[in-house]
Parts: C-alpha cells; structure tokens; sequence
C-alpha cells in the first residue's frame, strides 16, 4: 500500500505528487512541475532519499523541477519511451513558448504500455494513454490511477499542442473507463476524483 502527499506548484497549479511505500519508506514523485521547498523537506524528512521520479508526460508544467531532484536525489527517472522526443524539444515542451529554460535531465527508463515498477513492496503499472501528448501515460498503484493531462474531473487534457491527437484522446479515455474496477483519479490539474465518478459524470466517457 502507498502513502500520497499531493502538492499544487508552478506557474498554473501542477499536481504533484510524493509516494510512498508503506512497507519500506520507498518514496517516488510524480510530475515535478516547479521547486517546491515543502517537496523538499517531506523527502528530507523521511531519510529514504528519493527511488523514482515518474512522468505523465512532457510538458513544462510537468517536468520543470526534475533536473533539480535528480541532481539532488539521483532518482530513476521514467516516462514513456514515446515521450523522450517532446522532453527533449522545447517547441514541442511548451517552454520555449512561455520563454522558460529547462534544466537538462536524463529518462533512464523508457516505458512500454504495461511496464511495472517497484516501489519497495508496491506495484506501480504503466498505461501508455496517448492524446493529449503521444507519450502520454498514466500510472497505476493500488487502487490510485495517477492520470496526468489524460482525465480530469469530468473533462479531458486538451489535445491541440505539437504530438495531440483527439482521436487517440477518445480511445485513451475509453480504455481507462474499461478498467475493472474502481480507482482514485490523481490527475494533473484542479480537483481529485474517482473513476466511478467519471464513468457517471464526464462527458467524454459516454
């Protein structure tokens, strides 16, 4: 089972997310979009250092802050083996648009639709969800769907930046409305909610 700190930071409110792993201290951070001194001092205050840093996808808001975690934790970092070109490419990033300068990093492990990962004792599963970026992706853990740009609480990520694509959107929302089950919905942006919520109220998901 996972612990899940949420924190809202960057220039238009990115989630991002500390877990941990509750039978080994294991910690991993999700869609670092900015510094974050209060990030900082939750990682420092558990003495675990810092396993994995996990990447939805791309986009500034999104990957702003990684450089500094890495050189300040040496995490593993991840993110779908589709996504490395747009990381890579600041027109395509969004950063060059809003005249910011990302610090340079490196994804040590692309993911293929389906990977897992370990987090001490839990397993963190890798859904390639494309549309709002080709890489897009979502990561599952208990029972958390950490969603990115992909769901939001009753709407979707916009699909009208480089690599989007709305038909990829509308068949990446249909397959996370067909897993089994019930999830908590983590997504990058604005409020938590719960897939049953979604299958209910988004319209997306008719």
């Amino acid at each position: 089972m996972i612990k899940i700190n949420c924190y809202v930071i960057g220039m238009i409110g990115t989630n991002c997310y500390l877990i941990e792993d509750e039978a080994t201290g294991a910690l991993a951070v999700i869609d670092p979009g900015d510094h974050c001194d209060e990030l900082l001092r939750e990682i420092d205050a558990r003495g675990k250092g810092l396993s994995y840093l996990l990447l939805t996808h791309g986009h500034y808001d999104h990957i702003l802050g990684a450089a500094e975690l890495c050189e300040r934790y040496h995490p593993t970092v991840c993110a779908s083996e589709k996504e490395l070109m747009l990381i890579a490419e600041p027109s395509y990033n969004l950063s060059k648009k809003h005249g910011l300068t990302i610090a340079p990093f490196t994804v040590d492990r692309p993911l293929k639709d389906g990977d897992s990962i370990m987090l001490g004792e839990s397993e963190i599963r890798f859904l390639l969800t494309p549309g709002h970026t080709m890489g897009s992706g979502c990561y599952l853990v208990d029972d958390s769907l950490f969603s990115g740009d992909t769901l939001f609480c009753t709407s979707v990520g916009r699909t009208d930046f480089p690599t989007s694509s709305t038909r990829d959107m509308m068949r990446s929302v249909e397959r996370l409305k067909n897993l089994d089950g019930n999830y908590d919905v983590y997504p990058g942006h604005d409020m938590f909610t719960t897939l049953d919520r979604e299958r209910r109220y988004n319209p997306y998901m008719d």
